[in-house]
C-alpha cells in the first residue's frame, strides 16, 4: 500500500512539474517580468534602501480633478497652483475649456479654480505680495502646414498722418496693388500717428517716419491660387482721402505655410488666500512662453514670446511695476529666445544662462551672458559646451545662492533635433572672469530634465528624454542627487513616470519634491501611436526623510526685514548646522527662475535658534519663502513660512 501510495505521489509531482515547466514555457517572459517586478518593489521598499536612495510615489487625482497640468506654482499656504489652460488641446481650447487646479499636498484636497483666460504657456512669478503674477497665454493654437487652407501672414500698415493715429477694425480688407489678391484682418489694430523727426543741431525740419502696425490677416477663399510669392504693397478699403493717402499695408509671403502659435497680452494675479485669479492691466505686447524675472526693486521684467500674430516679439521688452498695477516698455532692444533662462544677480544685473524652449532664430540671442537691463549692455560669457544644444535644457542657482554659481543642465538642438546633451556646465559669477566649465556628466543625452533645490543644499535632478518630446521611447527614468560641495552627482531611487516636454518639479515645505506634467509626441517607440498627457503627479521623499528623527521648528514672527533677525523654538537648536531661506517656485517647461537657497547666519542657544537675514535686496528678494533649519546629518526641519516685506 505504501508502495502504491508513494508511485501515486511521484506521478502527481511527476504531472504538477511537467505542467509548471510547459506553462513556464508558454509564460517564461511573463514569469520573469512578474517575478522581476516582485523583486523589485521588494528592494525599493526596504528601508535601508530608502534611507539611502529615497522613494517615488505617484498621486492619482481622481477623475474629474486631472487635468493637462503645463504650469506649478507653491503657494505661501503651502499648497501647490496647478494651471492647465487649454492643456495643449485644441478641442479645450476650441470649447473654451481652460482648468486650474489648487492642490493641498498635506490634506490631500483638490479644488478646481475658474479660469478667465487660455493660461496655456504663460509667464508667471511671485510677487512681493504673495500673489503669483501670470502674464500672456495663447490667442490661437498653431496649424501645421497641411492643416492651413486660406493663405495668409503678417501684414505691416503704415501711417504717414503726423497729426493723428489710425484704428483698423477686424475684417479690414487689404488689396494689392500688383497682385490684385485680397486679404482680410483677424483683429483690430492701432496705429500711431507718424514721428516728426528735427536736427536736433538746426532745429529744421526734416520729414517723418511712419508709424507701424502689426496684424495678421489671411484670404477670404481657401487655396493655393491666393498665395503670393513676393512683397507687395496693399491698399485699404474703406479710407477715404488723407487717411487713404497715408495709410497702406506691405506684406511679404502670404502662403499656406504652418502658422505658429499666437499669444494674449492678459495678466493676472492669483491670490492664495482668496484662491481666485484678479485681472491686472495687460501687457503692452502680447506674448506665448514669455519669461517673468523680478528685478531689484520689485517690479517684474517680461522677455520674449511668440505675439498676437505668431511672431517673436522683435525684443520689445516691458516691466510690470506692482505698486501702480501697469507695464511699461524698458526703452532698449534686447531679444532672446522664448522662455530665456533670467535670473536676479546680487549687483541688480540679469544674467541669462542660455537655456531658452526654442521658438526664435538659432542665431540671435542665444549666447549666454550678464544683461544690465539699464544700460542694455551685454557682456558674453565663454566657456559653455555643447552651445548649440541649449534648447529645452534646465538652468539652477546652486545653493547657497550666495555663492552665485549657476548649473546649466542638459539640452538639446534647435527644433525637432534629435541632437541632445549629457553635459553639465557650471559657472561661477563672483569670479574675475566668469567662464562656463564643465561639470559631471549624466549618463544620458537629456532633454527636459527637471531639477530642484533641497534644504540640505543640494540639487535632485530627475528625468528627462534623449529625443525631442519622448520621441522613440527615449524618456529616461533615472534620478541624481547632486553634491554641491563634492561636485559629484550620485544616483538614487528612479522615478516611475517619464517626464519630458511640458513637464517640471517643485520643492514643497515638508522637504519632499513634487513632478507633474510630461507631454510625449508619441506613445510607442516606433512613433506611430499618439502619446498622452501625463497627468499625475509623483512625489520623492530624499533619503534624509529616512530612518532619521528631523528637528523641529516652530513658532518665530511671520516677517523679518532683510537684515532683521528672528528667532524659532526648536529642540534640536544645538544640532543645527545650515539654515536656509528657500524662495517658493514657479516652473514651467523646466524652466524656473524663481527658485534660490539663500544661507543664513544664526545662533542656537538651548532650544532657541536666532536667524539673520542678509541685507542685499538682490539676493533676498522681497515675499514670502520658506525656512528651513537642517542638523549635522543633514536631515530638515518642515518650513516655516516667513515673509521678507
Amino acid at each position: 500500500m505504501k508502495d502504491r501510495a508513494g508511485r501515486r505521489r511521484a506521478r502527481r509531482f511527476a504531472i504538477g512539474t511537467a505542467v509548471v515547466l510547459a506553462l513556464a514555457g508558454m509564460n517564461g517572459p511573463w514569469l520573469y517580468r512578474f517575478g522581476t517586478e516582485k523583486y523589485h518593489q521588494y528592494q525599493i521598499d526596504r528601508p535601508e534602501y530608502k534611507a539611502e536612495n529615497g522613494h517615488w510615489d505617484i498621486v492619482e487625482f481622481p477623475e474629474e480633478y486631472r487635468q493637462n497640468t503645463i504650469h506649478a506654482a507653491l503657494l505661501h499656504t503651502g499648497k501647490v497652483l496647478l494651471i492647465a489652460g487649454s492643456g495643449n488641446n485644441q478641442d479645450n481650447f476650441d470649447a473654451k475649456q481652460y482648468d486650474t487646479r489648487v492642490w493641498d499636498p498635506v490634506k490631500g484636497t483638490v479644488k478646481k479654480v475658474p479660469t478667465p483666460n487660455d493660461l496655456f504657456c504663460t509667464g508667471h512669478t511671485q510677487l512681493a505680495n504673495g500673489n503669483l503674477l501670470i502674464a500672456g497665454g495663447t490667442k490661437r493654437y498653431e496649424k501645421l502646414k497641411g492643416d492651413v487652407k486660406k493663405a495668409g501672414g503678417l501684414m505691416i500698415v503704415h501711417n504717414e498722418n503726423p497729426d493723428k493715429p489710425i484704428t483698423l477694425p477686424a475684417g479690414t480688407t487689404f488689396t494689392g496693388r500688383k497682385n490684385g489678391k485680397t486679404f482680410v484682418s483677424k483683429d483690430p489694430v492701432l496705429v500711431p500717428r507718424a514721428k516728426k523727426n528735427f536736427d536736433p543741431r538746426t532745429g529744421a525740419f526734416l520729414g517723418t517716419t511712419a508709424g507701424i502696425g502689426r496684424i495678421y490677416v489671411e484670404a477670404q477663399k481657401e487655396g493655393a491660387a491666393y498665395e503670393t510669392g513676393t512683397q507687395d504693397n496693399y491698399r485699404i478699403h474703406g479710407l477715404k482721402g488723407a487717411d487713404a493717402r497715408n495709410t497702406y499695408g506691405i506684406a511679404q509671403k502670404l502662403a499656406l505655410d504652418k502658422k505658429d502659435f499666437q499669444g494674449i497680452r492678459d495678466t493676472y494675479e492669483f491670490d492664495p488666500v482668496a484662491e481666485k485669479y484678479i485681472k491686472v492691466d495687460p501687457m503692452n505686447e502680447a506674448r506665448w512662453y514669455p519669461t517673468l524675472t523680478t528685478l531689484s526693486d520689485g517690479r517684474i521684467l517680461s522677455v520674449s514670446g511668440l505675439d498676437d500674430i505668431g511672431q517673436l516679439v522683435p525684443g520689445k521688452n516691458e516691466i510690470f511695476d506692482p505698486k501702480t498695477g501697469k507695464w511699461a516698455y524698458t526703452g532698449k532692444v534686447r531679444q532672446f529666445p522664448t522662455y530665456p533662462a533670467l535670473f536676479l544677480m546680487q549687483n541688480g544685473k540679469i544674467f541669462y544662462s542660455g537655456s531658452n524652449a526654442g521658438y526664435g532664430p538659432d542665431d540671435v540671442g542665444r549666447d549666454p551672458g550678464v544683461w544690465d537691463v539699464e544700460t542694455n549692455a551685454f557682456t558674453k560669457i565663454p566657456g559653455l559646451s555643447d552651445a548649440e544644444l541649449m534648447e529645452t535644457s534646465n538652468t539652477v542657482l546652486l545653493p547657497p545662492a550666495q555663492d552665485e554659481k549657476y548649473m546649466v543642465i542638459g539640452g538639446g538642438g534647435v527644433g525637432e533635433s534629435k541632437l541632445s546633451s549629457n553635459k553639465t556646465r557650471i559657472v561661477d559669477l563672483k569670479a574675475d572672469d566668469p567662464r562656463f566649465v564643465d561639470g559631471p556628466s549624466l549618463e544620458k543625452g537629456t532633454r527636459y530634465p527637471q531639477a530642484s533645490i533641497l534644504p540640505d543644499d543640494s540639487v535632485l535632478v530627475s528625468g528627462g528624454s534623449e529625443d525631442y518630446r519622448g520621441r522613440s521611447d527615449s524618456n529616461i527614468l533615472q534620478a541624481r542627487i547632486y553634491d554641491t560641495e563634492k561636485n559629484a552627482f550620485r544616483r538614487v531611487a528612479d522615478p516611475l513616470v517619464g517626464r519630458n516636454y511640458h513637464s517640471g518639479s517643485i520643492l514643497l515645505p515638508d522637504g519632499r519634491v513634487m513632478f507633474f506634467g510630461s507631454d510625449s509626441l508619441f506613445s510607442d517607440k516606433a512613433n506611430t501611436k499618439p502619446g498622452k498627457f501625463e497627468q499625475r503627479i509623483e512625489i520623492y521623499t530624499p533619503p534624509y526623510l529616512y530612518g532619521k528623527d528631523r528637528p523641529e521648528l516652530s513658532g518665530g514672527p511671520k516677517t523679518v526685514a532683510r537684515g532683521g533677525s528672528a528667532t524659532f523654538a526648536s529642540r534640536q537648536a544645538a544640532s543645527i548646522e545650515k539654515v536656509r531661506l528657500i524662495r517658493p517656485s514657479a516652473s514651467t517647461h523646466v524652466t524656473d527662475v524663481d527658485q534660490r537657497s539663500i544661507a543664513l547666519d544664526f545662533e542656537a542657544s538651548g532650544d532657541k535658534l536666532t536667524v539673520t537675514v542678509p541685507k542685499n535686496r538682490n539676493l533676498v528678494q522681497s515675499g514670502w519663502y520658506m525656512l528651513f533649519a537642517t542638523d549635522a546629518d543633514g536631515v530638515p526641519s518642515k518650513a516655516q513660512w516667513v515673509k521678507v516685506p
